[in-house]
């Protein structure tokens, strides 16, 4: 490895540890990563024992066990799901402590394999995860997620260059759009995330009542409850630690009322869940769920999660993200949702935050859904947003007003 790729290791497990996941003195850390990505991982354990944590534990997978299993397992046992890794996760976040998840996945790793089987196995896991992702919904940790390439990852991204080019280019924009190339990256930070506070503190005052999308393929409204929370990049949990849960981040969000969606829109990019690639994809919504589905590549996958329970087919989450973000501007396609939501302003099906509304981290699950939150065992991410984009923010009396035009902001701040 070169000199400026290790110092630039350097710089972002220092902005994971002190910007993102915000480790303080004296809190355990937990680290989540792939074999692959053994060198973050310690570069992360070293900053987060500089920051003062008392213990860094790291939690290793393979994706090609993952394979492996689909490959050779026998056919009924994948309902089944352990446990030793969510309940290590629960008592971290019971006990407020930071957790870093490492991503980097081969977005076809499971093209060739039974959606069937792949839906059965997500569906077990999210049951075994359920308790531990209640916790994190409601804010009770500081936690964070950052990319670190795989070899097959970057052979997505870059085809047409060599498997050492490959590696070496993603790597590269990784660094450029968590801007780890400005002089100060800790500085730029602070200075972008004041941007997208005074962002969602305009349209907090605003409150509209819903968001009209309208592109091609898209015309959809979306409702937004009474007293809904907008939240930027920083983010504060239950012990009061302000933290940073993705890098890079360039989205505002909120929860939309799970009853109030209807339209049609389309994906922007494709979802990658599950292992598969769902492509070209168009939903139907009346009341709130999710009525009809196509998709040119995927389909199969996608009608499983929407059917895998009664919360899976409303919307948890909508983001605003510009087009002119820097991950929008590399023009690359990711294939990996935590940088392509961030080219795009999306939705999720699925699970709502409690924290995007007001006094929602003390509901019952009952409360919470009366005022409009939806309850599910997932939470998906998918694009919708485009250079083509316009956004209306709707008012109690029903007047519209700007709030993208084009896939840019519409307003000041």
């Amino acid at each position: 490895m070169s000199l400026d790729f290790e110092q630039n290791l350097r710089k972002y497990a220092e902005l994971a540890v002190k910007i993102g996941v915000n480790v303080q003195p004296g809190q355990r850390v937990m680290i989540t990563a792939s074999l692959a990505n053994a060198p973050l991982a310690r570069q992360i354990a070293i900053s987060a024992y500089q920051a003062g944590a008392r213990l860094v534990d790291v939690i290793w997978g393979d994706q090609q066990i993952e394979l492996i299993r689909f490959q050779h397992a026998p056919r009924d046992s994948f309902e089944e799901a352990s446990s030793w890794l969510p309940n290590a996760l629960l008592e971290y976040a019971q006990q407020g402590d930071a957790l870093i998840s490492i991503a980097g996945e081969d977005p076809d790793l499971l093209k060739d394999q039974d959606p069937n089987l792949i839906a059965s196995a997500r569906k077990a896991a999210d049951i075994k995860y359920e308790p531990f992702m209640d916790l994190l919904m409601h804010g009770q940790l500081n936690w964070l997620v950052v990319a670190a390439p795989v070899a097959s990852w970057a052979a997505k991204v870059f085809p047409d260059l060599t498997a050492e080019q490959q590696m070496s280019r993603l790597w590269d924009m990784i660094f450029d759009v968590c801007r780890l190339k400005q002089p100060d990256p800790i500085a730029a930070w602070e200075r972008h995330i004041a941007q997208l506070s005074a962002r969602s503190e305009y349209l907090n005052r605003k409150q509209y009542a819903a968001l009209h999308y309208r592109a091609p393929g898209v015309d959809l409204t979306v409702g937004l409850p009474r007293r809904h929370i907008w939240q930027s990049a920083r983010a504060i949990s239950a012990k009061g630690i302000t933290f940073v849960p993705n890098m890079p981040t360039e989205e505002i969000f909120t929860m939309p009322h799970k009853d109030q969606i209807s339209g049609v829109v389309t994906a922007s990019k494709p979802l990658n869940y599950g292992g598969m690639l769902i492509e070209n994809f168009r939903l139907r919504f009346a009341e709130g769920r999710v009525v009809d589905i196509d998709a040119e590549a995927g389909v199969d996958s996608l009608r499983k999660l929407i059917a895998s329970d009664m919360g899976a087919g409303r919307l948890g989450e909508v983001a605003l993200v510009p087009h002119s973000s820097p991950i929008a501007q590399s023009g690359l396609l990711f294939y990996n949702t935590l940088f392509d939501e961030n080219a795009a302003s999306h939705l999720a099906l699925g699970r709502a935050y409690q924290f995007t509304l007001e006094g929602g981290t003390t509901m019952s699950d009952e409360e919470f859904g009366q005022a409009g939150g939806n309850n599910s065992l997932v939470h998906v991410d998918f694009m919708i947003g485009s250079a083509t984009m316009d956004i209306d923010g709707l008012t109690e009396a029903g007047a519209a007003e700007p709030v993208m035009r084009a896939g840019e902001w519409a307003f000041d701040v």
